[in-house]
């Protein structure tokens, strides 16, 4: 059982850090020996103010991969997939920039994120916004790594899977999942569709405006909108609720219609580190859709989500049979995910962990990681302003500027500095991405030439 009065002082926290926050609404759960408890502050919209609670709909955004990765298990296991089969088995149509490999990406690559494709395909043509759609234009995405020489996350990669699902079931995505994972699961909250989200209690993101105030954003899931082609990537939405009935199923709990959706042997397969992550916050190896870190030498798996002002996290502690679920919907609801969590694993489990201190300021050093770092869709600026090293995220202006719809905001500059007196591991320590862990790659004539972060490479490009 959660200690005594832990239900009241989780109330107490998540208000008290929501204010802190100015974060306008958030819904918790906690999964812990058995038993479920909720907290929820604030409000779906300040525009119009609904309180939020345990059933509340918000956009998970990537968090949505531990969805789909599990329906591509399912359908290895039914023996429709081979994990180790290229993927052109399933789209033969598909194209990248290199053609060979294009021939040698896996399914397994596209799973673990070593698949060695960018980010995402971003790019103010949506066309029908269907997944075909998506993997027609892939011969644009940039290439980052031969397939399975590294991890670096990709949202272009579980979209991809997202089109053999629909391959090899011979139904839209969204139908496949429902027949696959949800509906078995009774995950009736967890939908795609806004038809289906309009339908219930929902959240709406907020952003700052110039003289930082609070201001609804659009459009309600992150850019692309509404975009089929996104929604195995990031297109998920969900409430504390189902998110935390997930979670139950993941620790091996046997829900009724679970063992048709995935065996404990699958369950842990998920699970299983299949590809090494250095070097950041959010992990230590992918499994399949989840994160594996240990926190203070105990193993978890989770998966975040970022969206446009919303902002989800799951995390689960199997040793302990504990899960935490959090969502919000605020600029800085990242932030106070992450101070929730880290609040409920100290209380709950006594794990705590606090955040390396970089080293002393070293202009010489720093001038080695000074340029502007790219993927498909933005820009990382690492800067030194003289007193200390400095990030900034940017979404590329021809992005900005060819895309129909309100985009979310830049971050400016925050400081970061070196984790040790050599080595090329960082710590962002102020901002939005306050607690990001990441490295500065080299090549083999030791010259930086990327910039690893939040398990994605950044190429360097001056």
């Amino acid at each position: 059982m959660a200690p005594q009065g832990f239900e009241q002082d989780l109330a107490e926290f998540v208000s008290g850090a929501a204010k802190a926050y100015e974060v306008p609404g958030v819904s918790v759960g906690i999964l812990h020996e058995g038993t479920e408890i909720y907290a929820a502050y604030g409000v779906t919209n300040v525009d119009y103010p609904v309180p939020v609670d345990e059933r509340t709909l918000f956009h998970i955004a990537s968090a949505s991969k531990s969805f789909t990765a599990a329906a591509v298990v399912n359908l290895v296991t039914a023996g429709k997939i081979e994990l180790d089969a290229p993927v052109r088995r399933y789209l033969p149509e598909l194209t990248l920039a290199d053609e060979e490999h294009a021939e040698r990406i896996t399914v397994r690559n596209l799973l673990n994120h070593t698949g060695g494709l960018d980010w995402n395909l971003v790019d103010g043509d949506e066309g029908d916004g269907s997944l075909a759609a998506f993997v027609a234009k892939l011969s644009a995405l940039s290439l980052v790594a031969e397939p399975g020489a590294r991890a670096s996350y990709s949202q272009a990669g579980y979209n991809v899977l997202g089109r053999v699902i629909e391959k090899v079931t011979g139904l839209p995505y969204e139908k496949a999942m429902a027949e696959l994972v949800l509906t078995p699961l009774g995950l009736d909250d967890t939908v795609y569709d806004l038809d289906e989200v309009v339908r219930r209690k929902f959240a709406i993101g907020h952003v700052r405006t110039d003289d930082g105030a609070l201001r609804t954003a659009t459009p309600w899931k992150a850019y692309p909108a509404g975009a089929r082609g996104n929604n195995p990537g990031g297109g998920g939405v969900s409430n504390a609720r189902d998110l935390l009935r997930w979670a139950r199923f993941h620790l091996g709990e046997d829900l009724d219609g679970g063992a048709a959706v995935l065996s404990a042997e699958d369950r842990r397969l998920m699970r299983t580190p299949s590809a090494e992550l250095r070097g950041s916050s959010l992990g230590d190896a992918f499994g399949f859709g989840w994160f594996l870190k240990e926190i203070a030498g105990t193993a978890t798996f989770g998966h975040g989500g970022s969206g446009n002002g919303q902002f989800a996290e799951v995390l689960v502690v199997p040793e302990h049979g504990f899960a935490i679920a959090v969502a919000s919907n605020g600029p800085e609801g990242y932030q106070l995910n992450q101070a929730i969590v880290k609040w409920a694993l100290e209380h709950c489990l006594g794990l705590a962990e606090p955040d390396p201190e970089p080293v002393a300021y070293d202009a010489a050093r720093n001038a080695a990681v000074v340029g502007r770092y790219e993927i498909d869709a933005m820009n990382l600026d690492v800067a030194d302003d003289g007193a200390r090293l400095t990030l900034a995220v940017q979404i590329k202006p021809e992005i900005r500027a060819g895309a129909d719809v309100e985009m979310p905001p830049d971050l400016p500059a925050s400081a970061m500095g070196f984790l040790a007196e050599d080595g090329d591991d960082y710590i962002v320590t102020e901002g939005e991405l306050k607690g990001q862990r990441g490295y500065f790659s080299r090549d083999e004539d030791g010259v930086v030439v990327g910039i690893d972060l939040a398990g994605r490479v950044f190429g360097r490009s001056s």
